[in-house]
């Protein structure tokens, strides 16, 4: 086991590791729960964490390998096994910061036909599958909220409907957080293709420093007052 962590954190970009410790340091100090309420809280996000970036990152994966890219089915991401997309941190980050991302799916846009829309289709995929999951479970919400009978709530009512909830949650959140336009976030990627920013000198540069930029939003709370306001958006007009 030690071995494995070790191999772990060798693979991690020190600036992610960072962002791990500085989020669950902040949890445990700002906690108010109790033991068995955090406890709860963190089982019933659980399955939509796992269905949320396993699909986002599968999505990219079969949207690249249906327009003709072998890549993905070669490094074995045309699954919905969450082992071949759960990436540690993202995981991590997600369970207690609630924002959060997968290992992300290699492409070669030279199978492409036509490779600026292609990267545009694949990097819209994740963010597309997202809403999707969201929509479908806010429909599942709904129609819990208006048959579930009370006595049914009290018992294991209560626990799935909370699952659903987090189900619509956390997959706004992921179609908002890979929205952003910082590398490399697929909002990044989107724009690179509309603009053709890849283009100019400072386009890899910037590219490069990604990771020290999303590190610094985040720890600053810039992440959060962008996603905040937009989830409340997106929450609201799927279960209200």
């Amino acid at each position: 086991m030690g071995d494995k962590l070790r191999r772990l954190f060798r693979n991690m970009d020190m600036s992610m590791v960072i962002i791990v410790i500085i989020l669950l340091a902040n949890n445990f100090l700002n906690n108010s729960m109790s033991f068995g309420e955090w406890m709860y809280s963190k089982a019933v996000i659980l399955p939509a964490i796992f269905i949320g970036l396993t699909f986002h990152e599968a999505a990219h994966g079969f949207a690249s390998h249906w327009l003709g890219d072998p890549t993905p089915g070669m490094q074995g991401r045309l699954t919905l096994n969450p082992l071949k997309h759960i990436d540690p941190v993202g995981f991590i980050c997600l369970m207690f910061a609630g924002f959060g991302w997968g290992v992300p799916v290699q492409i070669d846009p030279r199978y492409y036909k036509h490779r600026r829309s292609g990267e545009m289709i694949v990097g819209l995929a994740g963010v597309t599958t997202n809403f999707a999951i969201a929509l479908i479970f806010s429909f599942v919400a709904k129609y819990m909220a208006e048959n579930m009978s009370w006595e049914f709530y009290e018992g294991i009512g209560g626990i799935l409907f909370d699952i659903v909830i987090y189900m619509v949650g956390i997959n706004i959140v992921l179609m908002i957080f890979n929205l952003l336009p910082v590398p490399p976030l697929d909002g990044f990627g989107v724009l690179t293709q509309i603009f053709k920013l890849d283009r100019y000198d400072w386009y890899w540069p910037l590219y490069s420093k990604g990771s020290f930029i999303l590190m610094i939003m985040i720890i600053f709370d810039i992440t959060d007052l962008i996603i905040d306001p937009l989830y409340g958006f997106f929450l609201e007009l799927l279960l209200w």
